[in-house]
């Protein structure tokens, strides 16, 4: 009778403890977010206007109205789209549509001049479900190039094109084309002339002296628009659009149509759309680091985000920053930089916008 007492004392502490473990927590180690975990009626959105020397002395109230009033555009359109029941894809697309069309945003419209004075433009979508990925590069005529990477995404067995043939393939597709003038921008004009001066003097390659002189030297290298979206499916996506960086030569392309680098999603981890110095972007395969880390080493998308801006980048020498989603709604705007034009808007239609540091976030 005490053997039988004994073993059901045994049976009765182990389940206790297996149930208290099971109560734990979830910290450091904890599982990241799968895309098979019930999702109802959650989606939500995150978008940037880019990331650089963004200071509130440096900016108007008039100017900083008008980048509030397009971000704010930006992301009511795609949130309009999830809560309808719309694809974390078209939401994506449509919301960088809007920043693409605004002269405010390195990007179609806005989109900054190489030394030869042209503007070469890349863009890159990716579906987070299916891991379907497209991007262009170089182009010159192309309005809309979100749009055309959607295309190569959806309509080509490629995932990057560039040049001359990106371009053929948005004629072939029917997409939006215009003459280049149509990116002109005086203001981005007269940027890349105060860049070629300094290439003149002895400040060529000092870039603390070089932004003393004059801000938009320091942030030649910086800017880009982004969205990373999560709809009522339980899909996230990504996507990026830039005109790259102010005095580019040699045709350069940056970090936003290389997958992994500057744009990334996959609903098993996370979303992801960055800005900044792409070259490091590049080399630290950024976006798709913070996907990795949430993956092996089962951080949460604010702890992989972080470790990856603020330590990795930062010990790289990179500045910039990153949005990103994951399939629970969860969401990241982290960045090394003075600012980062930056909002989001969840399911419930809560707005938050933000353009400085990060304890100003929620503006």
């Amino acid at each position: 009778m005490k053997k039988i007492l004994l073993l059901l004392s045994l049976t009765v502490a182990f389940s206790c403890n297996q149930a208290a473990e099971e109560k734990k927590p979830i910290g450091e180690t904890a599982a990241p977010p799968q895309s098979d975990n019930i999702q109802g009626d959650n989606f939500g959105i995150v978008i940037h206007g880019g990331a650089g020397t963004i200071l509130k002395e440096n900016m108007t109230d008039s100017l900083e109205a008008a980048y509030k009033e397009v971000l704010e555009e930006a992301i009511r359109t795609g949130h309009q789209i999830l809560a309808d029941g719309g694809s974390s894809i078209e939401a994506i697309q449509r919301t960088i549509n809007v920043m693409e069309d605004s002269p405010l945003f390195n990007a179609g419209k806005g989109a900054v001049f190489t030394n030869e004075e042209t503007n070469e433009l890349d863009a890159a979508i990716m579906d987070g479900e299916t891991l379907n990925a497209g991007a262009i590069a170089g182009v010159t005529t192309v309005k809309n190039p979100i749009n055309l990477a959607f295309e190569v995404m959806k309509n080509s067995p490629h995932v990057l094109l560039s040049g001359k043939g990106a371009e053929q393939f948005a004629g072939e597709r029917g997409i939006e084309v215009v003459d280049p003038s149509y990116f002109f921008d005086e203001k981005r004009f007269n940027a890349l002339q105060r860049i070629k001066d300094s290439e003149k003097t002895e400040l060529d390659h000092d870039a603390e002296k070089m932004a003393l002189l004059d801000p938009f030297i320091k942030d030649s290298k910086f800017g880009t628009v982004g969205a990373v979206a999560l709809d009522k499916n339980g899909n996230i996506a990504a996507g990026t659009s830039t005109g790259g960086m102010t005095n580019k030569k040699w045709n350069r392309i940056g970090d936003v149509p290389i997958i992994g680098a500057g744009t990334y999603a996959n609903n098993a981890t996370c979303a992801v759309s960055a800005t900044g110095w792409g070259e490091y972007f590049i080399r630290g395969v950024v976006a798709y680091d913070i996907s990795a880390m949430m993956e092996y080493r089962k951080m949460s998308l604010q702890e992989a985000a972080t470790a990856v801006i603020q330590d990795k980048l930062t010990e790289l020498g990179g500045e910039g920053g990153i949005i990103a989603i994951d399939a629970k709604g969860n969401i990241a705007m982290e960045f090394n930089s003075a600012g980062m034009y930056r909002a989001a808007m969840n399911r419930d239609g809560e707005l938050t916008l933000g353009i400085y540091t990060e304890n100003e976030k929620a503006e």
